[in-house]
């Protein structure tokens, strides 16, 4: 594995990290956090296969462009669009006033996130 995919997924798992210990937070949540690192989790995931295969991408939050970068390499992450394009939407948004996930925007990032983990961890030939 190439040093720069280790780093992007390094990052990938510190953002998991911060979703699920969030995500167990039971006083005084920030679903907005929750949904946030799910897409940054995901992106990074889609960085680091894209990385490994030497492809050029961006700087983007869109995860259905990196998805469609992706699919040259891993086509069966098609599956993964509607997933992506629901995670992509809390890229931004829910950083600033005016936008704010609820209980079930975080329980849906959070299932999402883990379902596209899973698999780019396989892909990289990475323990689940």
């Amino acid at each position: 594995m190439k040093p720069t995919t280790a780093e992007w997924i390094a990052k990938a798992e510190d953002d998991f990290a911060v979703m699920e210990r969030e995500g167990q937070v039971v006083v005084h949540p920030s679903y907005d956090a929750v949904c946030f690192h799910a897409q940054q989790c995901a992106e990074k995931y889609l960085k680091a296969r894209l990385c490994e295969a030497d492809a050029v991408f961006g700087k983007t939050h869109d995860l259905v462009a990196l998805l469609d970068q992706a699919l040259d390499y891993e086509p069966s992450w098609e599956g993964f669009r509607e997933d992506l394009a629901y995670l992509s939407d809390f890229a931004v948004g829910v950083r600033y006033p005016g936008e704010s996930a609820d209980v079930t925007d975080a329980l849906e990032a959070r299932r999402r996130c883990r379902a596209f983990r899973d698999t780019a961890r396989r892909s990289l030939g990475l323990d689940i």
